[in-house]
């Protein structure tokens, strides 16, 4: 396996390097570390999966064991296999270098941006589907193929809306930290079932769902919307793009990501690490990146026996959404696939970004609008999940097979 700068992206970095002295490359050994990681997996975690889920124990019974120790405690389930209390005494354990303060001051970030965050989440995410690493597992897995895309992002959405309550991926037994287990779970079954897939290509994409790619989703929740919401009208300081990169660092420890290694330091780290994965790509997705691009966005339009202000209201979100992928998607990727048009959604976002931006000066100025202005975000985001959820319920599922 090998990642090879393109010739545009070096030239791009030799300018910028002589113009400003900013090496937007990472270090050679930053990049032997993300080049290990394309490999490594969730050792620990691995274990506990191989032997319930897809062990003798079933993933039924195996379910219910991991619930009742999310509920109970692990020292208080008898049966708990000897990898479960592993897996538990890994997940509990409170890394050294985690800052509390920082840690809540990089979710009150998250509570700012609300649904913006999903939605930014979301383009920059489809923008990495001209890999096949990372779109193979997805097609496989049918997450966010087809009709069930918008569900899983609902998913993924109460993830999001669980870890950034305050205080709440610090406290035990929380509802937070329960999810971001079962997250964990769930990446692990899907690498085991997709490794074996005859669709993987191991010798050209290592280990699906790798600590690399895992790394980089955390990068899409911190660095990425700081820049990308700032022209939205997100005044997003320097500290606290430090405070939600760390955030997303303990995030990371709680879903089996290593973020002791190659995780970035600096926000400058952050934007090597991000033009790095740009500049390697290898465009091999094929058929696969159109069929998750093309399915997502789409999800958000109303269904056939909506009317009324519910249809109105799903058209607004197809609108935002599709502007969301004009304004973050890189256009030389985004003309790559048949997509409905962004500009209403870019009228809407652009309109709005100059009352965004003094709000934003306002919470500098008094904690009571800083306050304000998180609750708001965050109710109109659960308002928002709570009614495109309807009657279903997020499983998280460990256990589904593959759907080819």
């Amino acid at each position: 396996m090998q990642l090879t700068v393109s010739p545009a992206h070096q030239k791009l970095r030799d300018r910028v390097l002589r113009a400003t002295g900013f090496d937007l490359l990472p270090s050679d050994d930053v990049a032997a570390a993300f080049l290990a990681g394309q490999s490594a997996g969730d050792p620990v975690a691995e274990r506990f999966v191989a032997q319930t889920y897809h062990g003798e124990m079933g993933p039924e019974r195996a379910r219910e064991l991991l619930d009742e120790a999310l509920r109970v405690g692990v020292d208080h389930v008898p049966d708990a296999p000897a990898s479960m209390r592993d897996l538990f005494a890994e997940f509990e354990t409170i890394p050294d270098w985690v800052d509390p303060e920082l840690i809540e001051a990089g979710a009150a970030v998250w509570r700012r941006w609300g649904y913006s965050l999903g939605a930014v989440g979301n383009a920059g995410t489809m923008d990495t589907y001209t890999e096949g690493s990372l779109a193979v597992p997805l097609s496989l897995s049918g997450g966010y193929a087809g009709k069930s895309a918008l569900h899983r992002y609902l998913e993924t959405t109460r993830w999001w809306l669980e870890v950034c309550r305050p205080g709440a991926v610090l406290t035990p037994g929380s509802r937070a930290r329960e999810v971001s287990l079962k997250v964990r779970v769930m990446h692990v079954s899907i690498r085991a079932r997709v490794a074996e897939h005859p669709e993987w290509d191991a010798a050209a994409h290592g280990l699906p769902i790798s600590q690399s790619e895992m790394m980089l989703t955390l990068l899409g929740g911190s660095v990425g919307p700081a820049f990308g919401l700032y022209s939205l009208g997100f005044l997003t300081s320097a500290a606290e793009m430090r405070a939600v990169l760390h955030f997303n660092r303990y995030l990371g420890h709680l879903v089996g990501c290593r973020v002791d290694e190659m995780y970035p330091q600096t926000v400058a780290d952050g934007i090597r690490l991000l033009y790095y994965f740009d500049a390697t790509r290898k465009h091999d997705s094929g058929a696969l990146g159109p069929e998750l691009v093309e399915g997502f966005v789409p999800s958000f339009a109303p269904g056939p026996e909506s009317r009324g202000l519910n249809r109105a209201r799903a058209n607004l979100h197809l609108r935002l959404q599709a502007g969301y992928t004009r304004l973050f998607m890189l256009p030389w990727n985004r003309k790559r696939y048949r997509l409905p048009s962004g500009i209403p959604g870019v009228a809407v976002l652009v309109g709005r970004a100059p009352l965004i931006a003094a709000v934003e000066v306002a919470r500098r100025i008094s904690p009571a609008v800083d306050r304000w202005w998180q609750r708001g975000s965050m109710n109109r985001w659960r308002r928002w999940h709570a009614w495109h959820l309807g009657q279903g319920e997020e499983r998280f599922d460990a256990s589904k097979a593959l759907r080819r």
